[in-house]
């Protein structure tokens, strides 16, 4: 980890206290680096095994209750950003979100109990992942998209062991695709170019645009609080229409980053 230093205060007003000012701060794993550039970040993990989970990662929630994650709508998150490749393996992308899994999937540890899905992203992808619930939405690849889970999908926890069970791992995914509503969007995009990247999250609609122009407009709203989170990784999570369930990192024979700046939350 690159020390642990706070970042300087995002230009936001605080939601409840007045006081509070969230701050990003750096967290890595198997020697992630975040690093300061003009203006802004990078957020670099190296070449490796997969046997090795890898991390660069700026968030504003670091050791907080998820119920004291700093944002609420209306708010707009908006930043530049570019990678170093099309085709990073693992997953990268900067947005608002819950923390639902406590950092990762068990490979980056977290301090949080595991909670259902709230979020607001661009999300990048590589084609080991899938992560849409619904057969007829984009699983991986470039996106824009939401959750927006319902306490209902709790019910379905005890039968997590039958995910075993492809015809009830199909099953069980159908039923969660009803409980935790999803939004998402494929984004035709170059993401070695530097381009605008604008989250607009309201109460009742998110609004996605890169470069000014919309790409996603969805009533599928996730539910507040949120943390801001921008990160870069070579974990994949993958639960498919067939129902097969899989999780884990990626070797990669290179170093890949992101590049961040002049963010922006108002």
């Amino acid at each position: 980890m690159p020390g642990d230093y706070i970042i300087a205060p995002l230009r936001a007003e605080p939601y409840n206290t007045g006081v509070l000012q969230p701050q990003l701060k750096p967290r890595s794993s198997g020697q992630g680096r975040v690093t300061d550039i003009r203006g802004g970040w990078r957020l670099a993990i190296p070449a490796g095994p997969a046997s090795h989970y890898r991390l660069a990662q700026l968030d504003d929630y670091a050791k907080r209750s998820r119920r004291a994650f700093p944002w609420r709508p209306p708010i707009t998150l908006s930043l530049q950003a570019r990678a170093s490749t099309s085709a990073s393996p693992g997953t990268w992308g900067f947005g608002l979100w819950n923390d639902p899994f406590g950092l990762s999937l068990g490979f980056g540890g977290g301090n949080l109990l595991p909670a259902l899905p709230q979020a607001a992203w661009f999300f990048f992808a590589s084609p080991e992942n899938h992560l849409a619930l619904q057969d007829d939405l984009p699983g991986n690849g470039a996106l824009a998209g939401t959750f927006r889970a319902s306490a209902a999908a709790w019910a379905l926890a005890p039968a997590a062991p039958l995910l075993l069970l492809r015809p009830a791992a199909r099953a069980l995914r159908r039923a969660a695709a009803a409980m935790i509503p999803t939004a998402a969007q494929a984004i035709e995009v170059e993401p070695t170019q530097w381009h605008r990247y604008s989250i607009n999250w309201l109460a009742q609609q998110v609004h996605f645009s890169i470069d000014g122009k919309e790409v996603l407009r969805t009533p599928q709203s996730p539910r507040a609080p949120l943390g801001l989170v921008l990160w870069i990784d070579n974990q994949y999570a993958a639960w498919r229409p067939s129902g097969q369930l899989a999780y884990g990192t990626l070797a990669s024979q290179t170093e890949h980053w992101i590049e961040i700046k002049d963010l922006q939350l108002a």
